[in-house]
């Protein structure tokens, strides 16, 4: 069993570089199914489970895959007739697969798709992927674990209205609708940076998509899109997981990669916390020095506080002197992690939607990743953490971090990681 072995006690200091964004690349690499003509080159790359599985899910379409993670690279050749079946063998370990139905019907006008999986962090459905596909004149039912899709035709653009601003679905709708006859308009979409990625990428294969990035998202569909070449972006949630490593440690870490303006929530925060950021063109840097202030969070869709970085922030309120809370309310189960902190000795209580915490001198225990975020955090929690913190279930963490524990490492830390990677520890 993979584990990662952490000494609390050790300031980090330093600089690390993020990689490309994991939830920017998936929907992009997706997104590749939409060239029938050209290839797609893909920089920026990171090199997560998560890309060898959507590689997979493309692979199985007949898409050619080359992955050249060496250098970050990935290319992606879907011309040609691609297979419109997406078997539940690796959709159901990603639940980003799902978003191949949008690109499958736009292009092919027929998708089965098997129903998606993923991190158990809440119901996560995806009728709202499903009407707005429907409203651009798809026809799909479950059967028998799929999503079974048919257009008649070619898709017509719609008016289409989320009754949240889901990511997946605007991904998902979006891909859909840059084929689509006519012009799409779709309101109360998601923000993220990773949307406006996914534009960008969309553009530069000739879509024409306008207002990614604001509540409104306006298309005019084209008949045809090309390969391109495209950098993906850096990773905002790792960025922010270093920051509050940072603070965590009382350290000083410069966070090359970091873009301000995906980051402005938790910035904030940080900085109501009492951590001195200093920002430039290249990154971030946070340093922090001796009692922090207490604060309070509610997690909301972008530009709001991404609900990504609740588990590491209840990390640093551990630390903080005082009472600090989070209110959750994106995911209904997301405070998973709360119940392996308190075996640190954690003082968390957790009421629904809130988790109220106040200091607490953490103990080094033996505990679990319940989620891609929770096994970061709790790698954060063991850095201040008194004798050793021992974190399994690490196929979460490997969906979302590269290196993270030789990262950390570069920084100070006291921290190796035993299993596939063959690594000791003196305890």
């Amino acid at each position: 069993m993979d584990t990662i072995i952490v000494k609390g006690g050790n300031k980090l200091v330093g600089n690390v570089k993020v990689e490309g964004a994991k939830n920017a690349v998936l929907p992009i690499m997706t997104a590749s199914l939409l060239a029938s003509e050209g290839v797609s080159e893909f920089s920026n790359v990171p090199a997560l489970s998560d890309v060898d599985t959507i590689s997979a899910v493309l692979e199985g379409l007949n898409a050619k895959v080359t992955k050249e993670m060496n250098i970050n690279r990935v290319t992606v050749d879907a011309q040609g007739e691609l297979s419109t079946l997406a078997t539940y063998e690796f959709v159901s370990k990603m639940r980003a697969s799902v978003l191949v139905l949008g690109p499958l019907l736009a292009r092919f006008g027929h998708a089965e798709v098997a129903m998606p999986g993923g991190c158990a962090i809440g119901s996560r459905p995806i009728e709202l992927h499903l009407k707005g596909l429907k409203a651009l004149g798809a026809c799909i039912e479950q059967k028998n674990g799929y999503l079974i899709g048919t257009v008649n035709g070619r898709l017509k653009g719609a008016e289409i209205y989320l009754d949240f601003p889901s990511v997946g679905a605007t991904q998902n709708i979006l891909m859909a609708a840059v084929l689509a006859e006519g012009k799409t308009v779709i309101d109360n979409v998601a923000r993220e940076p990773e949307i406006v990625d996914l534009a960008n990428y969309l553009n530069r294969m000739g879509a024409d998509v306008q207002g990614a990035g604001t509540d409104t998202i306006t298309i005019i569909g084209v008949e045809r899109l090309s390969g391109v070449k495209h950098e993906i972006i850096p990773d905002r949630i790792e960025a922010g997981t270093f920051l509050i490593a940072a603070a965590i440690t009382r350290g000083n870490v410069y966070v090359e990669g970091a873009v301000y303006e995906h980051m402005q929530a938790l910035i904030a925060k940080l900085r109501e916390a009492g951590c001195n950021i200093e920002i430039d063109e290249r990154g971030i840097r946070l340093s922090a020095h001796g009692p922090l202030n207490a604060i309070d969070v509610k997690t909301l869709p972008h530009p709001g506080f991404p609900t990504d970085m609740q588990a590491q922030m209840m990390a640093l309120m551990l630390s903080i002197e005082g009472n600090s809370s989070v209110n959750e309310t994106v995911f209904e189960n997301r405070f998973m992690h709360a119940t392996e902190f308190q075996k640190m000795n954690a003082n968390i209580i957790v009421d629904k939607r809130f988790a109220f915490i106040k200091n607490s001198a953490l103990q080094g225990a033996d505990v679990a990743a319940t989620d891609l975020r929770s096994g970061a955090a709790l790698i954060l929690a063991g850095l201040v953490a008194k004798g050793y913190t021992k974190v399994t279930a690490l196929h979460h963490l490997d969906r979302g971090y590269v290196n993270f524990h030789t990262k950390l490492r570069s920084l100070g830390a006291e921290i190796e990681r035993t299993g596939d990677v063959k690594e000791t520890i003196n305890a």
